[in-house]
């Protein structure tokens, strides 16, 4: 098995790495929006202090943020056996499902969508983790 930190990536809050080859399959563990300099894609403040938050726009970076995170163990999006996403509102869904598909179509990944209170930082609106399938060329 092996496990990977990418110093590229924003840093994991807590004890776990961006992702984990078992055998042929790839774990990417939840994936936010948030940049390297724990700024957020999709998150800006006016003169004000008030947040404006775009879906569309996080959705965007968490997916291109998975793809990255692939990309370090030779896999991409093409590689995806499930994703299950966690919206702070379902109201986001049809925004959230509209940049979803640009991505994947019906013969993408399979997909569970589910609502949650709250994720770590209140700027973000979206996570994922997903599953890839890729054997191995050389055992771990």
């Amino acid at each position: 098995m092996t496990s990977k930190i990418l110093k590229h990536k924003a840093e994991p809050r807590g004890s776990f790495p961006h992702a984990k080859r078992c055998g042929d399959f790839v774990f990417v563990s939840g994936t936010s929006s948030r940049r390297p300099d724990n700024s957020i894609a999709g998150a800006s403040i006016d003169e004000k202090g008030n947040p404006t938050l775009d879906i569309r726009e996080q959705t965007r970076a968490v997916i291109e943020n998975i793809a990255d995170i692939l990309s370090a163990f030779e896999c991409g999006l093409e590689d995806l056996c499930e994703v299950s996403v966690f919206l702070v509102n379902m109201a986001d869904f049809p925004a959230y499902n509209a940049v979803y598909s640009e991505f994947f179509s019906s013969a993408g990944p399979t997909r569970t969508t589910v609502a949650v209170h709250q994720l770590p930082h209140p700027f973000l609106l979206v996570e994922m983790k997903a599953i890839a399938y890729k054997p191995c060329s050389q055992p771990d």
